[in-house]
C-alpha cells in the first residue's frame, strides 16, 4: 500500500508548517483568541520583523491563521477550532519547555491553575468546572458531544447564559477535550465559550500579564461554587 494511501491526506504541509519553533510559538501565542500584531508575535517568537512577516505569510496561505484588519493595522488570529484543537493535541504530546528562571516557573504554574484554551477555559480550574457540570447533572457527556439538562439550562441561565440561543449557533452546543497539563477533559463549543466569556465579564475570572493565564478572584470562587457546585482551591 502506498504512502499516500495508508495516510488518506496529505498532512506533510501542515506538519511542516508547525515544525518551525518560531511559527510554533506564535500559534501558541494565538491560542488566547486575542488578535495580535505582527509586530508582537516576533518579540513573542524571538525572530525580526521581517522574519516574523515571512513566518506569517505561510501560515496564512497554509490557513492556519487570518488578518483582522482595523484601520491601518494588521492583527492575526487562529483561522478557528481545528487549528486551536490540533495545537492543544500537539501539546498533549510534546515535552515541556524546560523552565530557566523563577519567572517562567511561575507563568508555567499560572497556566496550569487556569488558561484559556482558544476560546474557553482550561486548566485546573477547566478540569473542575467540567467535572462539577458532569457531577452536578447539568451536562451529560458523550463521547464527542455534551448534551445540557434542563437544571444545567436553568443553572447557566441564573448567570446570564441563555442555552437555547446557543443551540442555534453553528458550532456545536457542547464539546470535551482533553486538557494538555491536566489529561483530563474540560468543556468546549458553544457552551464553553460562553462561560468563559460571561465569567470574565462577572469578574470571575481576570487577564494577567502572562500571556493566556487567567485568575480566579474571590468573586469568582463563590461565583462557582454557588452557581455550579465547583470548589477550586
Amino acid at each position: 500500500m502506498s504512502a499516500e494511501h495508508a495516510i488518506g491526506s496529505d498532512i506533510a504541509p501542515v506538519a511542516a508548517l508547525l515544525a518551525d519553533r518560531a511559527r510554533a510559538a506564535m500559534l501558541t501565542a494565538l491560542m488566547d483568541d486575542r488578535p495580535l500584531a505582527a509586530g508582537e508575535l516576533a518579540r513573542i517568537a524571538g525572530v525580526s520583523a521581517q522574519t516574523a512577516s515571512a513566518h506569517l505569510a505561510r501560515l496564512l496561505d497554509g490557513g492556519m491563521v487570518t488578518v483582522v484588519k482595523q484601520g491601518r493595522h494588521r492583527y492575526y488570529r487562529l483561522s478557528g477550532t481545528e487549528v486551536a484543537r490540533l495545537i492543544e493535541a500537539l501539546s498533549r504530546m510534546s515535552p515541556p519547555v524546560e523552565v530557566r528562571s523563577l519567572r517562567q516557573s511561575r507563568d508555567a504554574r499560572r497556566l496550569h491553575l487556569a488558561r484559556t484554551c482558544y476560546d474557553h477555559l482550561a486548566g485546573e480550574a477547566g478540569v473542575a468546572l467540567y467535572a462539577a457540570l458532569c457531577d452536578g447533572g447539568m451536562i451529560e457527556p458523550g463521547p464527542e458531544a455534551c448534551a445540557v439538562t434542563r437544571k444545567g439550562e436553568e443553572r447557566l441561565a441564573g448567570i446570564g447564559i441563555d442555552v437555547p440561543e446557543l443551540r442555534r449557533a453553528r458550532r456545536g452546543l457542547a464539546g470535551h477535550c482533553l486538557d494538555w497539563t491536566e489529561r483530563r477533559p474540560h468543556l468546549n463549543g458553544a457552551l464553553g465559550a460562553a462561560l468563559i466569556a460571561r465569567m470574565i465579564e462577572l469578574g470571575w475570572f481576570e487577564r494577567g500579564s502572562t500571556r493566556r493565564a487567567l485568575t480566579v478572584t474571590d468573586a469568582g470562587l463563590a461565583g462557582l461554587a454557588d452557581s455550579f457546585g465547583c470548589l477550586l482551591p
